[in-house]
C-alpha cells in the first residue's frame, strides 16, 4: 500500500484544537505562542543567534576544540539563562568543514546550535526564556522525522530468478537486457494486454500505451554519467546490491565504509559511500527487521544498472560499460525504528550540497494540510510560511541545498530537492515537497489517471507512475509475500531492487514514494546529457525545463471521466469510490515527466548556456586539476595553455587535464587553447588559504 511505503515525518504537525500538536516557537519577537508537541526530543532545543554573535560563538568552538566539550555559548546573557536551566551541552548543528565553512557561513547556518538540558527540564519554559534573548533570533524543537507505514507489513518480492522466468523473451534492439525490463511498465509502457494486472476486478481496467516516462527512447540518446551525483534521504541504500554497487557514489577522501576515521576532514567519519544521520556514523544499514528496502527500491528506479543482464533496469543506469550510470549517495535517515532528529534530517541535506550531490530525492513529507483526520491522519502545515515558521532549520537546509549544491562553472548552478507529493488523497500537496523552490510529485496508475491515494494540487510540480494497487488489485485478496519461483504480475505496482532478510532482491512497491524517483532518474538523466554535451544551468531554469518536458493529463480527466477503486480492497465486499477526474484538471503538475522530451530540448540548447572555463582559486605551492573536456565542446585532446605572469603561478596540460600551481600570492591571467583553434582566458588567483579553499 501507499501507506506502507510513504515516509511521513510526524514530528510537531499541526490538530485542531490540540494545542500541545505544533510547535510555533518560531522567531525571537516575544509575539508567537509558544507550544511543544508531544514528541519534542527530551531535553533539547534548537536555536539560531543573530550574525552579530558570530565571532563570540566562534571563539566558544575554540574553547570546545582546546577542552573538548563545550557548554556554554561565550555570550553573558545567554549563559546566564543556560546556567539556570541547567544545559549541560552546547554545539553547532553542522560540523566545521574547511571546505565549505564559507559558504555555511553565508548562508548563515553556522549560528544553529543544538543545546541539551536534563531530560526532565521543561521545554516550554526554556525556550520562552531563551526566546526573550535578542541574541536569539529563532528557537525550536528538536523532533525525530517518523514513518507512517507498518514495517511489519508483508513485502512483495521477486528474485532474480524469478525475473529470469518473467522474461520469455530476448531483448529487441535497444532494449536493455535486463529481465525485469519488461516488467517495467513505468519506463516503457506497450498498453493493454501486455501485463498482468489487468482486468482483476469490476473496473475492468489496464494500462495505456505510453503512459511511462518514455526512458527506452531517451536511453537512445543517453543512459548516464557518473559525475551526475544523487542523495537519497530514506533508508540505508545496500550499496552492496548487485544491481546498484557499480552505481554508488564513493567518497575520494575515504575508503572504507564505517571507518572510524574522516579520511577528508568533512567531520564526517567512514562515509565512502554515504552517511548514517541516524546513528551518526558511516555504517550504513539494512538488515534491521523493521527495514523495508524503501531506500535500496528507490535507488533502483534511479540508477539500477542496465543493460548487465540481471535483474532491473534504472532511468540513470548507464549502458552497461563500467562507469556509465548516475552515481547514489546514501544519506540515511530512517534505521529500523529508528529514525533523524529535525538537526540531523538538516545535516544530512547539507551533506548532500557540500559533498557532490546535485539532486536530493526525498521519498516522505508532512501529512497534507487537508488528510482526513477520521481516516487517521494528522494533517501538517497548510502553508509556505506556517511550514516555514515551525520548521526555520528544515527550510534553511533546503535553501542551502538549493543555492549551494552544483557549481556556477559545472553542469548545473544549485542544486534540486525532489520530494513525493503525499498519499492521503487529499487535495493540497505535503509539505517540504509544496515548497515554492522544491519539486513536489503526485503519482499516476497505468493509464494516466491519478493515482487513487495521490496528494494533489496547484502546488504539485510534475507526475510520475507511481502504481496503484487499489485500482487494480482483485477485491478481497491480500498482497502475498513471495519468493523465488512465482511468476505472477504484481497488481499494477513499480517493480526494482529491493532487500530480504537483508539479501539482494527485487520487488515491487507503490505510492508518491515510488513517483518521486522517477523524476529525480529522469532530472539526473538530463543532466548527464548536459554534462555531456557541456551545457550549463541554474537549477530554476533546469525544473523549469523539466516542466516543459511533459506529457499532458488533463484531457484524460475531461468530459465526465470517473476513476472508480476500491479503497479497502483487501476486504471481501469493499464498495467502490467513483471519483469526478475533473477535479484533478490543472492539479496534477505541469504533466508526466517524458525523459527523450527532456533530452532533446537539452539537444536544442533551450534555457542553457555553454560551460565555461572557470576563473581558478589556488594556495601556494598547492595545486588545482580541470578536465578541460567539459569545457570546450566535443574537444579531448590537443589542448595548451600559457600563464601571462609566470611568476605567480605554473600551468600544463596532461591530456585534456588543466593543472594550474600556485607559486606566490597575487593574480594573473590564464589562455587555454583546443586543437581547433578556440580559446578561454580566465583569472588565476594565488592566495594564503585554509585547506587550499576558498574559506580565508
Amino acid at each position: 500500500m501507499k501507506k506502507k511505503f510513504f515516509y511521513i515525518a510526524m514530528v510537531a504537525l499541526a490538530l485542531t484544537g490540540c494545542s500541545d500538536s505544533l510547535s510555533t516557537i518560531g522567531s525571537s519577537d516575544g509575539n508567537s505562542e509558544i507550544t511543544i508537541p508531544a514528541d519534542a526530543e527530551a531535553g533539547e532545543l534548537l536555536i539560531k543567534f543573530s550574525p552579530e554573535m558570530s565571532d563570540i560563538l566562534d571563539q566558544a568552538q575554540l574553547g570546545k576544540t582546546r577542552a573538548g566539550k563545550a557548554t556554554r555559548s561565550g555570550i553573558p546573557s545567554t549563559d546566564e539563562v543556560l546556567d539556570i536551566l541547567g544545559s549541560y551541552s552546547f554545539e553547532r548543528v553542522f560540523p566545521v568543514d574547511a571546505k565549505t565553512e564559507a559558504k555555511t557561513r553565508e548562508a548563515g547556518l553556522h549560528l544553529w546550535y543544538t543545546v541539551k538540558f536534563n531530560k526532565g527540564t521543561d521545554l516550554k519554559a526554556a525556550a520562552e526564556r531563551l526566546k526573550q534573548l535578542g541574541e536569539i533570533s529563532k528557537v525550536q524543537t528538536n523532533g525525530r522525522i517518523k514513518r507512517a507505514y507498518n514495517t511489519d507489513s508483508k513485502r512483495i518480492y521477486l528474485s532474480d530468478k524469478a525475473l529470469q522466468q518473467k522474461s520469455t523473451r530476448a531483448a529487441a534492439e535497444g532494449e536493455p537486457n535486463d529481465p525485469g525490463f519488461a516488467s517495467q511498465w513505468h519506463y516503457r509502457n506497450l498498453g493493454e494486454g501486455h501485463y498482468g494486472f489487468e482486468n482483476l476486478n469490476n473496473n475492468h481496467v489496464g494500462a495505456k500505451a505510453g503512459c511511462d516516462v518514455n526512458a527506452l527512447e531517451a536511453w537512445k540518446t543517453c543512459t548516464g554519467d557518473p559525475s551526475i551525483i544523487v542523495a537519497i534521504l530514506d533508508e540505508g541504500v545496500m550499496y552492496t546490491h548487485p544491481d546498484l554497487a557499480a552505481n554508488m557514489w564513493c567518497n575520494p577522501g575515504e575508503s572504507v565504509q564505517g571507518a572510524q576515521t574522516d579520511g577528508d576532514g568533512n567531520g564526517y567519519e567512514g562515509d565512502l559511500h554515504g552517511y548514517n544521520f541516524v546513528t551518526e556514523s558511516g555504517d550504513i544499514t539494512w538488515t534491521d527487521a523493521n527495514d523495508t528496502g524503501h531506500g535500496t527500491h528507490v535507488a533502483g528506479t534511479i540508477a539500477a544498472v542496465n543493460n548487465n543482464g540481471i535483474g532491473v533496469s534504472g532511468i540513470a543506469g548507464g549502458d552497461g560499460t563500467p562507469n556509465s550510470g548516475v552515481k547514489i549517495m546514501s544519506c540515511q535517515v530512517f534505521s529500523g525504528q529508528n529514525s533523524v532528529t529535525l538537526a540531523g534530517e538538516a545535516r544530512a541535506i547539507k551533506y548532500a550540497a557540500d559533498n557532490g550531490a546535485v539532486i536530493l530525492q526525498c521519498s516522505w513529507g508532512y501529512n497534507s494540510s487537508e488528510s482526513s483526520i477520521i481516516n487517521g491522519y494528522t494533517p501538517g502545515p497548510a502553508t509556505e510560511k506556517e511550514w516555514a515558521e515551525t520548521y526555520p532549520l528544515e527550510k534553511e537546509a533546503l535553501d542551502y541545498f538549493i543555492n549551494n549544491a552544483g557549481s556556477p562553472n559545472g553542469v548545473i548552478d544549485g542544486g534540486i530537492p525532489v520530494f513525493a507529493a503525499g498519499n492521503e488523497y487529499a487535495g493540497n500537496p505535503a509539505f517540504p515537497g509544496a515548497y515554492s523552490k522544491c519539486v513536489c510529485v503526485s503519482s499516476v496508475a497505468a493509464d494516466f489517471t491519478p493515482a487513487c491515494y495521490t496528494d494533489f494540487g496547484s502546488l504539485v510540480t510534475l507526475s510520475a507512475p507511481g502504481g496503484d494497487l487499489e485500482y487494480y488489485s482483485k477485491i478481497g485478496e491480500q498482497e502475498d509475500e513471495y519468493w523465488a519461483e512465482t511468476t505472477t504480475e504484481q497488481k499494477g505496482a513499480v517493480l526494482s531492487t529491493l532487500i530480504q532478510n537483508g539479501k539482494p532482491a527485487y520487488g515491487y512497491m507503490e505510492g508518491t514514494s515510488m513517483a518521486c524517483p522517477h523524476v529525480s532518474g529522469v532530472a539526473a538523466l538530463g543532466l548527464a546529457y548536459a554534462a555531456k554535451t557541456n551545457r550549463h544551468y541554474r537549477a530554476a531554469d533546469f525544473v523549469a525545463l523539466m516542466k516543459k518536458s511533459v506529457k499532458e493529463l488533463d484531457s484524460h480527466y475531461q468530459n465526465g471521466a470517473t476513476k472508480t477503486y476500491y479503497m479497502n480492497h483487501t476486504t471481501v465486499g469493499a464498495s467502490p469510490e467513483i471519483v469526478q477526474l475533473s477535479k484533478y484538471i490543472g492539479k496534477m503538475g505541469a504533466g508526466l515527466i517524458d525523459a527523450a522530451q527532456l533530452l532533446n530540448n537539452i539537444k536544442n540548447k533551450e534555457l542553457s548556456s555553454d560551460m565555461k572555463l572557470p576563473n581558478v582559486y589556488v594556495g601556494i605551492e598547492k595545486t588545482v586539476s580541470l578536465n578541460l573536456a567539459a569545457y570546450f565542446a566535443g574537444q579531448i585532446e590537443g589542448f595548451t595553455c600559457s600563464v601571462a605572469n609566470s611568476s605567480v603561478a605554473s600551468a600544463s596540460v596532461d591530456g585534456k587535464t588543466l593543472i594550474v600551481k600556485g607559486l606566490v600570492a597575487g593574480s594573473t591571467s590564464l589562455t587555454v587553447t583546443a586543437a581547433d583553434g578556440t580559446s578561454q582566458t580566465v583569472v588565476v588567483t594565488v592566495r594564503k588559504s585554509a585547506g587550499n579553499n576558498g574559506w580565508m
